[in-house]
């Protein structure tokens, strides 16, 4: 269609939204180490991610790549040359089981690097979730013992985004979590939310999170994804267009994205093709491609 009318693609889909304001680059939430189900280790958060606070994309990438090169080395240094081996999102996998060491590289790093970078997490809570509790460096958490877990790490840590802190099948503790940090950090939902707009819509209603993961593929059309965009939007949420573990070098979601002027993305690590390709995409778009 877009190619009908002549018009970018991102251009094209901006047609299709809600959304009257003109669109803005997106921030990256880059996973740069990898944990739980993805990385085959037995650190229970599955991405430890940082978000850096550039202006532009370019500088974003340049920041984000000299940073994961960066960490590259101290791990190495510290753990060992197989520490860095890398995830399903290219995040590093050092063998590692509390979630306090992967900060703490992150923050170390970052500290090295000069830049001005926050942190968050995808903690993917239903995957250690089990009887009712939580499995976390090697101890079980009720639900109120890993809310208080969590705040106990926004204070030691600059973390602006956790996504599915608990599993989708525990609501209560997301509406106490959302209505004691809601105003501060963004709580994302995934496994939560599906991108299904009838789950999004229960979600507003009952205060369960307060940002969106938009995944195409996981709710399957263009057009659910588009109303699901713009249910987050009217509840004033924030949108984190995002991948899969299991991507392909396509980079429609980058002009997804765009078009849809979400507010974040995450391509994960700048790394591997299927990752990188994301990245050149919105590189492309800065510069008028």
């Amino acid at each position: 269609a877009s190619q009908e009318l002549g018009v970018s693609l991102h251009n094209y889909i901006s047609r299709l939204n809600e959304s009257k304001e003109k669109p803005k680059m997106l921030t990256p939430l880059l996973n740069i180490i990898n944990g739980g189900r993805h990385a085959g280790t037995n650190l229970s958060f599955q991405e430890f991610q940082i978000i850096p606070q550039e202006k532009t994309i370019s500088k974003n990438v340049q920041v984000s790549s000299e940073i994961y090169q960066l960490l590259k080395e101290i791990i190495s240094k510290k753990y060992g040359a197989s520490a860095t081996n890398v995830g399903f999102e290219g995040g590093f996998a050092p063998n590692i089981t509390d979630p306090r060491d992967a900060f703490d590289l992150l923050e170390s790093t970052i500290k090295k690097s000069g830049y001005k970078v926050n942190l968050g997490i995808d903690a993917a809570a239903s995957e250690f979730y089990n009887n009712e509790k939580y499995f976390v460096n090697n101890k079980k958490y009720s639900s109120s013992e890993l809310l208080d877990y969590y705040s106990q790490l926004l204070k030691e840590y600059k973390l602006v985004s956790v996504e599915d802190p608990f599993s989708e099948d525990d609501k209560k503790p997301w509406v106490e979590f959302t209505k004691k940090f809601g105003k501060k950090i963004m709580i994302i939902g995934d496994d939560l939310l599906v991108t299904n707009p009838k789950i999004i819509k229960e979600g507003i209603k009952k205060n369960y999170c307060n940002s969106l993961l938009l995944k195409l593929n996981q709710i399957g059309t263009l057009t659910e994804s588009i109303t699901a965009f713009n249910l987050a939007k009217k509840a004033n949420w924030k949108v984190v267009v995002s991948h899969r573990s299991g991507e392909t070098e396509d980079s429609f979601i980058s002009d997804l994205a765009f078009g849809l002027n979400a507010d974040f993305v995450k391509f994960g690590a700048p790394a591997r093709s299927e990752r990188t390709t994301k990245y050149n995409r919105l590189l492309e778009i800065e510069n008028g491609i």
